[in-house]
């Protein structure tokens, strides 16, 4: 039975019989299954954990069947940012996770010059003691998130089970499980081929720590992007409305990678600054359109993945914000 809120969970088990003694963290893993191990090792290092009424401090000890094991796991800590009642579009909820429909210019978490107003403080208003402490106390129950003025689907965990397991599918990338992610970028030019792949490793830019930069293989880290060119909004080939699946998922990815091969996204002041002039050709309304945009045009459309309790299959869609599909229709 969970513990009151702000009190400690007292958890024991008698191990069962064993081929041999086994680590402590190992043995811990298996009879709480609920728990990550890496939790559990802290748990252990911090005095937390008793073997036969001793405490234990070292992950590795053996122990043996018949070992009986206490835990005591602390209360959540609370999280430092507040809790606001602002809106929140709810997509999905049930007691293990949160899907939400971020809208552009919500940043997801905490950070310096945005401590308050974030999705992550809406969250806490939302789901109270629910949310996971899991993922540092800035950032409850965050297992990816999307840049500030990226707008789209986005799931949080609620609790230790669902952080485990949604941060195992997001570190997996979906190359042999079912995470799904989906975007929908317009684009300066027209990508050719028109589908493909783009493998570049990324790193922070030496020259301005703010931005993301292509770097050699073995400098930065691998990150893959599909691409499709899903439509040519504009008779003249200007634009292109460009579909992209994330192998992997590095900050400011599909930006950086489409901005890489000449296609950067419109609106996009940090690696489009260049394109600027582009707007030129486009007609009065749509030169209207992209200003009211006021971001990069980029939306997470799709996300799909495994229920980190159930196994079942959830796949979600998001509609394309009023301002993203005023300058696609303006564009046409």
């Amino acid at each position: 039975m969970p513990a009151p809120s702000g009190a400690s969970e007292e958890r024991s088990v008698v191990l069962a019989e064993a081929a041999a003694p086994e680590r402590l963290d190992r043995a811990l893993a298996r009879s709480f299954d609920d728990l990550s191990r890496a939790r559990l090792q802290t748990l252990v290092r911090e005095g937390l954990v008793r073997c036969d009424g001793a405490v234990v401090r070292d992950p590795a000890r053996k122990v043996a069947a018949g070992s009986r094991l206490d835990l005591s796991l602390p209360a959540p800590q609370p999280a430092e940012p507040r809790g606001e009642a602002l809106p929140l579009t709810v997509v999905h909820e049930d007691e293990d996770l949160i899907v939400i429909d971020k809208p552009a210019g919500l940043v997801v978490h905490p950070a310096a010059g945005h401590e308050d107003g974030t999705l992550v403080n809406r969250l806490i208003a939302h789901c109270g003691a629910s949310l996971s402490g899991i993922g540092g106390v800035r950032r409850p129950g965050i297992v990816h998130r999307l840049d500030k003025d990226t707008s789209g689907l986005l799931v949080v965990a609620k609790n230790d089970l669902a952080h485990q397991g949604l941060s195992a599918q997001f570190a997996d990338h979906g190359r042999s499980g079912a995470l799904e992610r989906a975007y929908l970028a317009l684009v300066w030019g027209v990508p050719e081929p028109r589908g493909g792949t783009i493998r570049a490793s990324l790193a922070r830019s030496r020259h301005n720590r703010e931005k993301i930069a292509v770097v050699r293989e073995g400098e930065g880290r691998e990150a893959i992007t599909h691409y499709r060119v899903e439509a040519l909004p504009d008779a003249a080939g200007v634009t292109a409305l460009v579909r992209c699946r994330l192998e992997t998922g590095r900050t400011h990815q599909i930006r950086v990678h489409l901005s890489h091969r000449g296609h950067p996204l419109l609106g996009d002041a940090t690696y489009g600054g260049a394109f600027k002039t582009k707007a030129a050709l486009l007609a009065e309304p749509a030169r209207a359109a992209l200003d009211r945009l006021g971001r990069q045009a980029l939306h997470a459309v799709e996300l799909g993945f495994l229920h980190p309790r159930s196994g079942e299959r959830l796949r979600f869609e998001s509609p394309l914000p009023q301002d993203f599909a005023d300058l696609l229709a303006a564009l046409s």
